[in-house]
């Protein structure tokens, strides 16, 4: 029942993200002929150039990034992508907005806050609602190229092809909006790459272990540690679980470690840097491979 609530939440606020997304394309930029990045971009400029509806184009655009997913991510994330992008497709579609302002620095502005708060909202409940994200793991996966540097070359080439399709003024618009928009998505997931750092302190390290492997395929830690002088005095000797995870998956570990130990003590630290490891393992689908331990 909990766990059923949770994933009703995470569909929720999708929703809602999706709304939010979809004000800012048709409230804002679709109505003034301003583009946004990635898969979206590409729609609206086709749309642009040909007689094509751009929700028909945003799904049809984004199928062959959703069958990289397959490959890339887990099973949860692709279905909770695809949703929410045929749900973007449909707002889109039946939404009809009055123009609100015709000022293209105001139109720039608050389409892209609204697009990024619809984006941001999204990733942070596990799914994406456009797929040069997708594009961004897997070829950080097989490359190791930063995800912010291919979503980056990504939409320098898409707005090069603005500016030689549509006009200069609209290319320089519109990348004033993706970076709008940009902000806005890493104010509020703290960065779609973004990895933190967790210190798990249990009774039941064994079983979280296990879970945190086999269930998310993270690599972990073990340090051996000791008890403090809290409510039930000294403790005997425990190990203590550290690893590194990306920040998309924060509340599905939090749910695995509550499921074993709800009174588990579990830290949260930023992690500025990382290099090697196993990071990106657990968003592979079906690679549950045992990962070692290291104990210290």
């Amino acid at each position: 029942m909990k766990l059923q609530r949770e994933v009703l939440g995470e569909l929720f606020q999708i929703a809602v993200g999706v709304i939010l997304a979809s004000i800012g394309l048709k409230a804002f930029l679709l109505p003034n002929g301003f583009l946004d990045g990635g898969v979206t971009g590409i729609a609206i400029l086709i749309s642009r150039l040909l007689p094509v509806n751009i929700s028909v184009l945003l799904f049809v655009l984004s199928l062959p990034f959703l069958a990289l997913a397959y490959y890339t991510v887990s099973k949860r994330i692709l279905i909770k992508s695809t949703f929410s992008i045929l749900a973007l497709s449909i707002m889109i579609h039946f939404e009809n907005f009055s123009i609100i302002t015709d000022d293209k620095l105001l139109i720039s502005i608050f389409g892209g806050l609204f697009l990024g708060m619809g984006i941001g909202l999204s990733i942070r409940n596990g799914a994406v609602l456009d797929g040069s994200e997708i594009l961004g793991v897997f070829l950080n996966d097989r490359f190791g190229i930063s995800i912010g540097r291919i979503i980056l070359i990504f939409n320098v080439v898409l707005f090069a092809l603005t500016a030689l399709t549509l006009s200069v003024e609209t290319a320089l618009y519109s990348t004033l909006t993706y970076l709008v928009t940009a902000k806005v998505i890493d104010s509020m997931i703290k960065g779609f790459e973004d990895f933190i750092g967790l210190r798990v302190i249990s009774g039941k390290t064994e079983a979280i272990k296990e879970k945190l492997v086999n269930e998310m395929g993270v690599g972990v830690t073990l340090y051996k540690g000791a008890g403090g002088y809290g409510k039930e005095g000294e403790q005997k000797e425990m190990e203590i679980i550290d690893t590194i995870i990306n920040r998309m998956d924060i509340r599905k570990i939090h749910n695995i470690i509550d499921e074993v130990d709800h009174k588990a003590f579990v830290v949260e630290y930023d992690v500025n840097d990382i290099k090697g490891g196993v990071l990106r393992k657990y968003l592979e689908k079906n690679k549950k491979r045992k990962m070692g331990s290291i104990k210290a």
